[in-house]
């Protein structure tokens, strides 16, 4: 469901009803659910050199193909898996970014089997806080920051 229609929308949403939605009720609201967060930083991979419009409208190909994002389903995928992910007209059929979904399920649980909280080591790069930005221009806007340059490096690490 979309908030009010007239609503005031950053500059770089469209008309689509795909982002529409999108906008309206997920972007800048805050998510402490851990699936849900280990979903967006995956399709977040997924966009690098591409829009973000072209990722949502593959949203539901990748939630069908990686198990709703079940980090345990997505961690055991192996090497027939990927070769059934590369056919799938419906995925970015990007080998490195398709294996950076099941390291990321790695990592993630190799964190929590640490007693980190996903949740709450993903908010611990921002200080617990959203950051909010007010761009004149959507243009202006970075497309990285320093806490997800750092978010980035740590789950290498882990």
């Amino acid at each position: 469901m979309l908030r009010e229609s007239n609503m005031q929308r950053c500059g770089w949403v469209t008309q689509d009803p795909l982002y529409l939605a999108y906008h309206d009720n997920e972007w800048g609201v805050p998510q402490t659910d851990k699936r849900a967060l280990f979903e967006m930083i995956c399709l977040e991979g997924q966009q690098a050199g591409l829009s973000w419009i072209t990722v949502l409208k593959k949203r539901e190909n990748y939630r069908r193909a990686f198990h709703e994002f079940d980090p345990q389903a997505v961690a055991l995928m192996d090497e027939a898996d990927m070769l059934r992910l590369l056919q799938d007209s419906g995925l970015i059929r990007h080998r490195g970014k398709l294996e950076a979904i099941i390291n990321n399920a790695k990592a993630m649980l190799a964190l929590e089997a640490e007693g980190e909280d996903f949740s709450r080591f993903v908010w611990s790069f921002v200080d617990n806080q959203p950051i909010l930005h007010r761009f004149a221009d959507y243009k202006l806007a970075p497309t990285t920051s320093e806490p997800a340059i750092a978010l980035s490096k740590a789950v290498i690490k882990i």
